[in-house]
């Protein structure tokens, strides 16, 4: 009785350790607090959200929300570069703090993130060659139509869902490999946001974008499920900022208009 009572006893003490030590593990905010370093995963090519301009240094919508919150809280920020099917994993393997991006909060990503309430709103929309017989997006759901999409992303999904005649090319590297795939003849049409591909027509000729929106969808950043405090301290950010006019003149810059060219192309 007294050995079965000390293995019962030395059981119970390794359970009440192990959970004592996941009850005091370290937070992610508490992580940031003692470091003074806050680290973000962007996607390497998506402007106006995330890109290198002219003179080499990162910047974008989303770096720039990022950049001013983490000055805000006084500490570092760090930022990450990943293809967009890079970001997910970056951020579950704890090598970000958050994902700084354009995505939407899908039910399927919701099963491994955490997602901020949305910080922004896009209109998805479809573009072709400028001599393409299209007028409107309705007309790609063809079985001889291939449609470019940045892979993984909710732009692929909306394909597959409103287009699912048409053939569709994923491509790793953000918009801008969808839009070189259009120019260059090697898909019939792509489909991305308002607001990026108003900036890449400003500067790729031949482009066009077709009659239509084909949908609308809520934007944020994501944490980990474990991460409740600095996800709590994003949503808090960004009604601060929207209270303040922080946030509209941001979105007014970098999303609603293409006037951040001038300054970074």
């Amino acid at each position: 009785m007294k050995l079965k009572t000390l293995i019962i006893g030395a059981a119970g003490g390794a359970w009440l350790a192990a959970s004592a030590t996941a009850l005091w593990a370290e937070t992610t905010m508490e992580k940031i607090v003692r470091t003074g370093e806050m680290t973000i995963a962007v996607q390497t090519q998506g402007p106006p959200v995330s890109f290198i301009n002219k003179d080499g240094d990162r910047t974008g919508l989303a770096v720039e929300l990022a950049r001013m919150m983490a000055a805000d809280m006084e500490v570092e920020l760090i930022i990450q570069d990943y293809d967009w099917k890079g970001l997910i994993p970056a951020l579950s393997s704890g090598k970000a703090d958050f994902i700084a991006a354009d995505m939407t909060p899908t039910a399927k990503r919701h099963m491994q993130i955490v997602f901020t309430e949305p910080v922004f709103y896009s209109e998805t929309i479809a573009f072709a060659p400028a001599d393409a017989p299209f007028t409107n997006w309705q007309e790609l759901n063809s079985a001889d139509v291939s449609v470019a999409a940045t892979q993984a992303s909710s732009w692929a999904e909306t394909a597959r869902k409103k287009l699912p005649e048409a053939e569709l090319k994923e491509f790793a590297g953000g918009t801008a490999q969808a839009v070189q795939a259009v120019v260059s003849g090697r898909a019939s049409a792509g489909l991305s946001d308002k607001a990026t591909i108003a900036g890449f027509m400003s500067s790729i000729e031949g482009l066009k974008v077709l009659e239509g929106e084909i949908a609308q969808e809520p934007l944020g950043f994501a944490t980990r499920p474990d991460s409740m405090h600095l996800l709590l301290a994003l949503d808090n950010y960004v009604r601060l900022i929207h209270a303040d006019g922080r946030l509209d003149a941001q979105l007014d810059y970098w999303w609603n208009s293409t006037a951040w060219e001038a300054d970074h192309k």
